[in-house]
């Protein structure tokens, strides 16, 4: 049984080493998922990071009637660009080329106001379409800043204490931790990583089963002396081996991309080790064998090569939805969570890079999960595979 299980494994794996179509799929699934959350990542880093590398550049028009407030503002690392009168028309042109964050307009009486202790107007204007929101938002809060110590200043000056304004003081504390928040942004992100399971022998799968059949070279191993359930099963690891290794390979991608990028810079962290990746890595194998096991059960089942990759198409995309339904209603982790294939993976993860520790009862389940029914397709599909019918799709 051995011998004629090697045969037929090396005979599928050889094939698949030779089509093009499976390693440029393998290869592009390993690269691609990881570039695209590094640079996602990255760029949010860059945008978070910008204010303090370059600074905020603010253009101020009559910004002369208010000295101490342009100084408060240089001194908060903010480039003062002082101009002249300018329309309605002329500010947003110059949002809109983003050659300001945002533009103060002081009014003309601002500094006869100010001395008279009235209400002084400065007109904040900003584009809400621009990726500068968060820095507008710091700008709105120096200038609310600035107002409340100019009451401040009116009040003991009337032997007043500021304090009378603020009957409640209110303090913050924040128990998140960062690898909470690394979690909550990039949960979303480490679900789809594991997506490649499915696409990796996505290809194989379809050529050694759907394939073989339009090119009559499945009677032909039909005809040989070996059982159905080892010719299926050399197909299944066959497929799945390709899964594996490229799955093994885009998560040790990202897992190199989470750990170089400054995610401290953000309140981020990825505390997932180079030891929890290899038990991810361990327990997602079987995802592996389940995605391979379900693709050729569902290419046997086809009519034609075009009608098992229709179908396995829409297959690809049914292991997100359980993961995209606990995100969207926000589910706290359970334990069913670690009896759904793919979820159980996501889940596994995301809980390590929450900074949880590992235990058995999870691995186990997530192993579990996606061998115990690859197991019973392979069994359903080799009982299938003494139909004729079945095997000619007639």
């Amino acid at each position: 049984m051995k011998s004629k299980f090697s045969v037929v494994f090396l005979k599928e794996f050889t094939e698949h080493l030779r089509d093009r179509r499976s390693l440029m799929m393998l290869g592009l699934f390993v690269i691609m998922y990881p570039v695209m959350m590094g640079y996602m990542l990255h760029h949010m880093i860059e945008r978070a990071t910008k204010p303090e590398r370059e600074g905020m550049e603010v253009a101020v028009i009559n910004g002369t009637q208010a000295p101490t407030l342009m100084t408060q503002l240089q001194q908060k690392n903010v480039t003062v660009t002082h101009k002249g009168p300018m329309s309605d028309e002329a500010i947003t042109k110059l949002l809109r080329d983003r050659k300001a964050v945002v533009v103060l307009r002081l009014e003309d009486k601002y500094s006869e106001h100010y001395q008279d202790m009235r209400p002084a107007r400065i007109e904040l204007w900003y584009d809400s379409a621009s990726d500068d929101s968060p820095r507008q938002r710091d700008i709105e809060e120096m200038l609310n800043n600035y107002s409340s110590g100019i009451a401040g200043a009116r009040l003991l000056a009337h032997g007043v204490s500021p304090a009378t304004l603020a009957p409640v003081k209110l303090q913050r504390y924040d128990t998140g931790s960062n690898a909470s928040r690394s979690a909550a942004i990039i949960g979303a992100m480490l679900g789809i990583l594991f997506l490649p399971a499915f696409l990796c022998c996505l290809s194989a799968s379809v050529d050694s089963t759907a394939g073989e059949r339009e090119r009559r070279s499945l009677e032909v191993l039909m005809a040989q002396p070996v059982s159905r359930f080892t010719l299926v099963s050399g197909k299944w690891v066959a497929a799945a081996v390709l899964s594996i290794v490229g799955l093994s390979l885009e998560l040790g991608l990202a897992h190199a991309a989470l750990s170089w990028l400054p995610l401290e810079e953000v309140g981020m962290s990825w505390r997932v080790t180079s030891g929890d990746l290899a038990i991810v890595c361990m327990a997602a194998a079987p995802l592996c064998l389940f995605a391979a096991a379900a693709q050729i059960a569902l290419a046997m089942n086809s009519k034609s090569y075009k009608e098992a990759q229709s179908v396995l198409s829409i297959f690809t995309l049914l292991p997100l939805l359980p993961g995209l339904a606990v995100s969207v209603m926000e589910l706290e982790t359970s334990t069913w969570m670690y009896m759904v294939p793919m979820l159980s993976n996501q889940t596994l993860l995301r809980e390590l890079a929450k900074g949880q520790a590992m235990t058995l009862l999870p691995v186990t389940l997530t192993f579990l999960s996606s061998l115990l029914p690859a197991l019973a397709i392979i069994a359903f599909a080799s009982w299938r595979m003494k139909s004729e019918r079945y095997v000619l799709a007639v």
